[in-house]
């Protein structure tokens, strides 16, 4: 029986090495991981890990192909901030997001998961339109749902605040923020997505799923860590920041994420996800660092 491959990218990132992790610990699928340097020292600790690493240049469509040549699944991400990405045209990250997609229809892939985010121009009706991190990639899930390419699309909260000084720019104290741990729940996310979609099409493909592991205000969340690390927390609506990054948090603070989504989303949890919320982050990772 041939090996059911799946072609990572961000392999070397928080998000690519996530989905790694639950490929190899699951063993259903052979994770292929895709990397510009095959050489360098964290794509060297994946090839230790059992995964297969090859090149590839999100600027190159040829180098996509072979990447996800006989494979059968990909997860696709990309990092606005890389430095050989932010240096282009802002807007560029949406070419890069449309190469994959076009990579993955041109060697027949089966299945496509895009990691994404909301349109804030779109959502805001205008408001916040310089957030190009998040429309950028909003901008693919359009140009996806049209190609006609089997896929699911991942819509993220933000990174579990991984410290006990809560200072956020431009956030209402009361606002719901959409978090995930990144480590331990969108790996899981992926392999539910990639483990069902032929069993269960009508639920999966096309389809928009939120990888969210809780909501709460940042005044809530400083009450979780408080409890876990033994020591006072608070939040403080403030800091230095860039202006897309200031405008992405207002964008947050004043329509939320995902408001008219059930969070965690039930949908994935009957794939069988299981979810790590803000609580369960603060016991096993802020308390060790700072109680």
């Amino acid at each position: 029986m041939s090996a059911r491959i799946v072609t990572v990218f961000g392999a070397t990132g928080k998000q690519g090495s996530s989905v790694l992790r639950a490929l190899l610990e699951d063993g259903t699928f052979t994770p292929r991981a895709v990397t510009r340097n095959p050489n360098s020292e964290k794509a060297l600790k994946i090839k230790q890990l059992g995964a297969e690493v090859v090149q590839g240049d999100l600027w190159n469509v040829e180098s996509l192909k072979n990447a996800m040549k006989g494979a059968e699944g990909v997860f696709g991400v990309t990092d606005y901030f890389d430095p050989k990405i932010s240096a282009q045209d802002p807007t560029s990250e949406v070419v890069l997001g449309t190469n994959m997609v076009d990579a993955a229809i041109a060697v027949g892939v089966k299945f496509f998961v895009w990691s994404s985010l909301p349109n804030c121009t779109r959502v805001s009706n205008g408001k916040y339109r310089n957030v190009h991190h998040f429309d950028n990639k909003a901008n693919v899930d359009d140009y996806l749902r049209d190609s006609q390419l089997s896929h699911a699309i991942l819509d993220l909260g933000t990174s579990i605040y991984s410290s006990y000084e809560l200072t956020i720019p431009k956030f209402n104290p009361n606002s719901p923020q959409y978090f995930i741990w990144i480590e331990r729940d969108l790996g899981q996310c992926v392999l539910a997505l990639l483990n069902h979609y032929k069993d269960n099409p009508a639920n999966i493909l096309g389809q928009t799923f939120y990888a969210v592991s809780d909501k709460m205000s940042y005044t809530e969340y400083a009450k979780v860590i408080e409890k876990a690390i033994g020591k006072p927390v608070r939040f403080v609506s403030g800091g230095s920041s860039g202006m897309e990054v200031r405008m992405q948090y207002e964008f947050q603070s004043e329509f939320g994420f995902y408001p008219h989504a059930s969070i965690p989303d039930p949908r994935l949890e009957r794939l069988g996800v299981k979810f790590h919320g803000n609580a369960a982050f603060a016991e096993q990772e802020l308390k060790k660092r700072y109680a």
